[in-house]
């Protein structure tokens, strides 16, 4: 709940300044928030790790919308997308670098006992539980798969 109330205090704080890149990213969390709080079969309160979840999603939102942006030739909406997402990344904890990643799938691999890629599987759902929120689903799975093609 304390993350929560801190958008709520940072919603408000940007609005003073006049930040309106801030505040529209952060009004986008406390409305992933609320929409979480009010569908069918969900949570009425959420945990902070519920919250970071969301934040990762509308992060990688952004940035996904950023690329087709930059595709279609509009860089200035492109821009926009990444300086929310740059904002919505202060709530998220800090990433692996994908070298930092490289070092924990290596253990991982070792601690399983992998061997090939058809371990994949198994090497994917400890590193998913490991690695929740540190790293981006896309680019661990891609750094499993080469790992485990190497052998």
């Amino acid at each position: 709940m304390a993350l929560e109330q801190q958008i709520q205090k940072d919603i408000m704080a940007a609005m003073k300044a006049h930040d309106y890149e801030r505040t529209n990213a952060v009004r986008a969390i406390k409305s992933a928030i609320l929409l979480a709080k009010t569908a069918e079969g969900g949570k009425k309160e959420l945990e902070d790790a519920d919250i970071i979840k969301l934040i990762q999603k509308l992060i990688k939102q952004r940035k996904e919308a950023a690329e087709q942006y930059v595709a279609a030739g509009r860089q200035e909406l492109a821009d926009n997308e990444l300086a929310e997402a740059k904002v919505l990344e202060e709530y998220v904890p800090r990433q692996l670098t994908p070298e930092e990643i490289e070092v924990r799938v290596r253990e991982i691999i070792a601690q399983t006992g992998a061997a090939s890629p058809a371990d994949m599987g198994k090497v994917m759902g400890v590193a998913s539980k490991q690695l929740a929120g540190l790293a981006d689903g896309r680019t661990l799975s891609t750094i499993v798969r080469q790992l485990l093609a190497q052998g």
